[in-house]
């Protein structure tokens, strides 16, 4: 189970974008998360685009309404099960999810005032259906590669 919310100026993306990044966003944290592309493992990722008006959203102590579109300012906040979230792979979901969002966007690199938040809930912390999710129910869905399987099992001690 994962959760990606893009945070973004209103307007900013537009519908296309949006459906585009639907789809690569989930890709790029389902690839590094399963061990390979699994298009089954989808239904467990949730993309949420939040607007923000202008007046709402500041960086650098002014709100964007005062400095205008000079900045193109997205936070883009990632909850995921606990796992083999080891610092390189957390450093591959971020590049993948920066430059999934520089392709939808038609620019060539990410902004430098695009920001991504990498969040482990640990095992037994979050609910689904009725109840407590786990990451090791998950192990045997088929989507998980063996190895990817082996490296979540010792990071959490299972």
């Amino acid at each position: 189970m994962t959760v990606i919310t893009v945070n973004s100026s209103k307007g900013r993306l537009d519908q296309g974008q949006r459906r585009k990044l639907a789809e690569t966003l989930t890709d790029a944290v389902l690839v590094p998360e399963v061990g390979q592309f699994a298009p089954a493992a989808r239904i467990g990722f949730q993309v949420h685009f939040v607007e923000r008006e202008p007046d709402m959203m500041a960086i650098g102590g002014r709100l964007l309404a005062d400095i205008g579109q000079e900045l193109d300012v997205m936070l883009v906040d990632v909850a995921v099960m606990d796992g083999d979230w080891r610092p390189e792979v957390r450093a591959e979901v971020i590049e993948r999810l920066l430059v999934a969002l520089a392709d939808a966007c038609g620019l060539p690199a990410p902004s430098p005032a695009w920001w991504v938040n990498f969040r482990v809930i640990d095992e037994g912390s979050w609910g689904s259906s009725g109840g407590v999710a786990s990451i090791l129910a998950l192990l045997a869905s088929g989507v998980f590669t063996e190895e990817k399987a082996k490296m979540i099992r010792a990071a959490i001690g299972a």
